[in-house]
């Protein structure tokens, strides 16, 4: 299966839909744009390993680039020894539990994590007939748009995942795009990247046209 175009893989955020790349422009004449939406855990316990050899099914052209946003970008490159990718770039994520910030490696030695009320995600239809401000029925709008996988087994999965990654060297090849606002991996913990100045953890959506042209030059080059 092959033809002249790139073809790019994008995985989104943790719980995130298809929708945060939807500003995101590469030309169509070079370029092929795939959205690999979340899978549903197998299990509590499903391995990242076994979870992103699932996800790797469904790269279908060889010699394909990788592109994934926080949670996604930790998916890809576990996808990586599966598809052997032309290239794989991250955004607004980390490439080794040493850029994770300190709140988060203390989380996987006392288990705080578990303590989030992961469910609230699950039921947006039910806090929105109590949002009596147009400011929180906005926000739960843009909650209810962007973060589409609310499957109860899904989030306590993807969090314990996350906090939980072992990988403690970073691969050369991986290529990072990260924003110097980035409040959920801050700045100073990340190592070796290409920097979107002011750019926060959503900026995938609202620095779009920015992350667009670093794209398409990253993959011209």
């Amino acid at each position: 299966m092959t033809d002249n175009k790139t073809h790019i893989y994008f995985v989104p955020g943790l719980a995130a839909s298809a929708a945060i790349f939807e500003f995101i422009r590469l030309p169509e004449s070079t370029f092929e744009m795939h959205i690999i939406e979340w899978l549903i855990p197998e299990s509590a316990h499903e391995s990242l390993e076994h979870y992103a050899q699932r996800m790797s099914k469904y790269v279908e052209f060889p010699n394909a680039v990788l592109v994934g946003v926080s949670f996604g970008g930790v998916m890809v490159q576990e996808m990586k020894k599966y598809v052997q990718p032309k290239q794989v770039i991250i955004i607004s994520s980390i490439k080794n539990r040493n850029e994770m910030p300190r709140s988060m490696r203390f989380a996987q030695i006392t288990n705080a994590h578990k303590l989030l009320p992961t469910t609230a995600f699950s039921n947006l239809e039910k806090y929105e007939r109590f949002a009596f401000t147009n400011s929180i029925k906005s926000r739960i709008h843009l909650y209810k748009k962007y973060l589409s996988m609310r499957d109860p087994l899904y989030l306590p999965w993807a969090v314990d995942t996350i906090v939980n990654w072992t990988r403690t060297e970073i691969d050369p090849e991986i290529i990072h795009i990260h924003g110097t606002d980035d409040f959920v991996f801050p700045v100073k913990y990340i190592k070796n990247f290409q920097k979107i100045e002011r750019g926060t953890h959503v900026m995938i959506i609202n620095k779009a046209q920015k992350i667009s042209a670093m794209l398409e030059k990253i993959l011209n080059e």
